[in-house]
């Protein structure tokens, strides 16, 4: 288990390395969570399959403990309710943009990706 919290840490140190080193727009977790996502992909093909290894536990009881990351947004919400609904409509509008516009990019990248592919129907159910 040990072994798999090091992988994990690596990964993201990595990417924290890479991040602020070359100057990426992208933040060094995300960057170091692609290429371990790479890795992975690579070292079950060269094996020939999955299996349940050290990061697979690791990322299980990370898993499980990620309800308690959401209870300081929990208190902050609680602690700025007032602030919240004094500014209700803006935020509601906000996220209402914000959505639609998140599913159109969606839309419009499954199209371009569809048509850069080649696939022109759908397959059967």
């Amino acid at each position: 288990m040990i072994q798999g919290l090091f992988i994990l840490l690596a990964f993201q140190l990595t990417g924290e390395v890479l991040a602020r080193g070359l100057g990426l727009p992208a933040p060094g977790p995300v960057i170091g969570m692609a290429l371990l996502a790479l890795a992975l992909a690579a070292w079950t093909r060269r094996r020939g399959g999955t299996e349940y290894g050290d990061v697979g536990r690791v990322a299980a009881v990370l898993l499980g403990a990620l309800s308690l990351l959401f209870v300081p947004a929990g208190v902050g919400v609680v602690q700025y309710a007032g602030l919240l609904a004094d500014n209700a409509l803006a935020i509601g509008v906000a996220l209402a943009v914000s959505t639609l516009a998140t599913l159109l990019v969606s839309v419009g990248a499954f199209l371009a990706v569809k048509r850069w592919i080649g696939a022109d129907a759908a397959p059967a159910p």
